[in-house]
């Protein structure tokens, strides 16, 4: 088991709620979802402000998501900590159930990683402007430093590349 990251760690950028938009067209109504890394709750509160129902989990809480997994869950939906990218994709891919990573666009660099994506497959959706993401030294308005994309498989997003638009905050 790693050892759980804390609140104000290097890791700890929580995502607005807003990210999740490009992703309701191809979330199912009926689904359960479960956001693994729900940090400070933003994703999973913006998914219920949606109408879905959410299960939230965190290691802070004592729920690692590669040794834990809920009972019933439709799909994953999360922003993992950018040093566990690698083991949340072998995750849910050996899960294989829907799912929707938001990572960053090095993602696509490593031959281990690209393997992965060819040997399951991966349809990606890119944003229009980078994500302004709460960072622990409390920045409001500033974008991140690096490009992030929804990284997803099984939602039948229907194309490879997907290129969404986020509001101009």
């Amino acid at each position: 088991m790693k050892p759980p990251m804390r609140q104000g760690s290097p890791d700890d950028f929580q995502t607005p709620a807003k990210a999740i938009l490009p992703l309701l067209p191809y979330l199912g109504k009926s689904w359960r979802i479960w956001e693994c890394a729900c940090g400070n709750g933003n994703l999973a509160n913006g998914l219920r402000e949606k109408g879905f129902d959410v299960v939230a989990t965190d290691i802070i809480g004592g729920y690692d998501f590669l040794t834990y997994q809920p009972e019933n869950f439709d799909c994953i939906v999360t922003n993992p900590p950018f040093k566990y990218k690698q083991q949340f994709l072998e995750r849910c891919y050996q899960i294989r159930k829907p799912f929707a990573l938001l990572l960053p666009l090095t993602t696509l660099e490593t031959r281990k990683r690209q393997r992965l994506l060819e040997k399951y497959g991966v349809e990606i959706i890119l944003f229009d402007r980078r994500i302004n993401f709460e960072t622990p030294n409390k920045v409001k308005n500033s974008a991140a430093w690096f490009a992030t994309a929804w990284f997803t498989n099984w939602l039948n997003i229907g194309s490879q590349l997907n290129y969404a638009r986020l509001e101009v905050e």
